[in-house]
């Protein structure tokens, strides 16, 4: 099984090359004082922690899992060691607002460090990932009094948070949940209900678990207008701040599941336990959609972080292991057979994981800087184009990129042959641990239907529009350096609006239309996006404007064509399903299946 080994070098190409991170740093409002040294030396240092001390984790975390006795969750060993150290050295802390102990970084330099921490083992980035979670929302929606309390310590990791949302009957309707919340006198509230698939709702690693929880007040209207928020921690503060007395909160059980076997995840129950409100009553959704968008970003993070790890396993076994010989010739006369990397269908799986991959990486670092732009630009203009831009690819960050990163690692343990379906080998795992990003935070298919619904047909398109410009002026502005990927890229830019428009018009006739290609419409803008992201690429990769060696360019360009030449003509094909309409999909009477 190979080691997790930091992509410093890719990284370091996108943000100062590609993107031009430190021109954008200096350009936002933002107080963290961020310059590309410092950047530097926190990838560095992020990449140190990850290879030597949590990667090492990954697969023992795996085989040995959380467990649960008599009520209590206990994290894997070596987790504890890890966790400590990563909390000394304030890494939960990066994108924390500074007010509260947090280094105020933005999303763009916070990413970058979230692949490596996922991708080095995502049961253990799980935990700092759903406490970055709970204070982002806290932080824009809870009380000052809430706050002083809770958020210093949550964002030092001396107190961890989880989000809960589901219970066993409500998973994507969330406006059927039952967990109550009752007023008592002293302002707080009695909350009660079970909640389930709460990922480190219970563990031994921080000493008290901030709890966010949807539940309903007695006065709550119908639906998800009805939802509130509630702050429930494991352990009441006393009034100098520190631990007090055990809430009623408990761990009724963890789920035995198919990945991420390091995490506990728990069903959580809740017997009049003292909570807060957080943010306005009936006003849970909006307080929690204020962090989803960061949070699906992150899970697109996580499939890549994992996807990584894949190709760099298939990588070096394609180099080490020796099978028949090149089409053209013995490669290695002096050994008995070639390596697999002769073959033209193992290089076809290398070459689709790393375009896969690197083009995501990309992505999520385009997707950030929207996200960036929403919270520090000091134009007004500027922000409402920024939200509409995350509004649009929030759901193809989480999708899209958690559906290509699975992809990659069935690439990963195909190459791998036999070995991949071993356990020692590691390759399983990263299929087993991608498996849940396309589940969790909203399904793929959940968020394909957000895509088509609120984020094209009640826009009319417009949002894809103003993406589609954007690249079409990067494509224009581009032509000369490469006719052909120039080309081809307004070409299919043209394909998407002309897609986007039929969906808009026949939807009005047929009310199947948008769930039944909703997921080859996302697909469709994933690999619009990754052509855009590849273009990007392939301009920064100059070797007489960088400072990347040039055999790193060369790489870059190649890589591009194949994703242009092999990869991106699936869209011919999505074109074609998206246009046959809804009639197959619904033909069936319900007896007939």
């Amino acid at each position: 099984m190979s080691e997790y080994k930091a992509p410093l070098a890719d990284i370091h190409f996108l943000l100062k090359h590609t993107f031009d991170m430190p021109s954008f740093w200096a350009s936002l409002d933002c107080d963290a004082g961020l310059d590309w040294d410092t950047a530097e030396a926190i990838l560095e240092e992020a990449s140190k922690i990850c290879e030597e001390l949590i990667g090492p984790l990954n697969r023992e975390a795996d085989e040995e899992g959380a467990r649960w006795e008599d009520g209590k969750v206990f994290a894997p060993k070596g987790f504890d060691e890890a966790y400590k150290t990563f909390c000394e050295g304030a890494w939960g802390a990066l994108g924390g607002a500074s007010e509260y102990g947090g280094m105020g970084m933005p999303k763009t330099m916070v990413s970058p460090v979230e692949e490596m921490v996922q991708g080095s083992c995502i049961s253990f980035g799980l935990l700092p990932m759903l406490t970055a979670g709970a204070c982002l929302a806290m932080n824009a929606h809870a009380s000052k009094e809430l706050k002083d309390i809770y958020l210093e310590k949550m964002y030092s990791g001396q107190w961890s948070g989880a989000m809960d949302l589901t219970e066993p009957h409500a998973g994507t309707d969330l406006g059927i949940i039952r967990t109550k919340a009752l007023p008592s006198d002293d302002g707080s509230f009695a909350v009660t209900g079970t909640k389930i698939f709460i990922t480190w709702g219970d563990h031994d690693l921080a000493e008290n678990i901030v709890h966010l929880v949807l539940a309903k007040l007695p006065d709550a209207p119908e639906g998800s207008k009805g939802i509130s928020l509630f702050l429930v921690p494991k352990f009441l503060p006393t009034e100098q701040g520190d631990v007090g007395e055990r809430n009623a909160v408990s761990c009724g059980s963890i789920e035995k599941k198919m990945g991420i076997h390091g995490s506990g995840t728990c069903v959580m129950n809740f017997d009049d336990a003292k909570g807060w409100l957080v943010g306005e009553a009936h006003g849970g959704l909006r307080a929690m959609f204020t962090m989803m968008n960061y949070e699906r970003l992150v899970v697109g993070i996580q499939g890549i972080g994992v996807a990584e790890l894949s190709y760099q396993s298939a990588l070096e076994y394609a180099k080490d292991r020796t099978q028949g010989r090149s089409p053209t010739g013995a490669k290695s006369p002096e050994k008995e057979a070639d390596s697999l990397l002769v073959h033209p269908d193992v290089r076809r799986m290398l070459m689709t994981m790393k375009a896969y991959n690197e083009a995501s990486r990309a992505f999520y670092i385009y997707v950030a800087s929207w996200l960036d732009q929403v919270k520090y630009s000091t134009s007004t203009e500027q922000k409402k184009h920024a939200k509409g831009m995350v509004s649009l690819l929030t759901p193809v960050i989480k999708a899209f990129t958690t559906d290509v990163a699975l992809e990659t690692a069935i690439h990963g343990q195909q190459i791998l042959g036999g070995h991949g379906f071993i356990r020692e080998w590691g390759q399983e795992q990263h299929v087993r641990d991608i498996r849940i990003t396309q589940i969790y935070e909203g399904t793929n298919g959940i968020q394909a239907m957000d895509l088509i619904g609120r984020k094209t047909l009640m826009t009319q398109g417009e949002l894809a529009a103003v993406f589609i410009d954007e690249i079409d002026s990067f494509a224009e502005e581009h032509r000369e350096e490469n006719t052909s990927i120039f080309t081809t890229l307004t070409e299919v830019s043209a394909l998407v609006s002309d897609v986007t428009k039929f969906i808009v018009s026949s939807s009005e006739g047929d009310a199947n239309l948008p769930g039944a290609v909703a997921v080859d419409y996302l697909r469709l803008i994933g690999f619009l996006s990754y052509a855009y992201m590849w273009a990007k690429i392939y301009v920064a990769s100059d070797s007489s404007t960088n400072d990347m060696p040039a055999s790193f360019n060369e790489a870059k360009k190649k890589t591009a064509h194949y994703f242009f030449d092999k990869m991106l003509p699936e869209v011919d094909m999505l074109n074609r399903r998206i246009r046959s309409g809804s009639n197959a999909t619904m033909a069936l009477d319900d007896e007939q299946f």
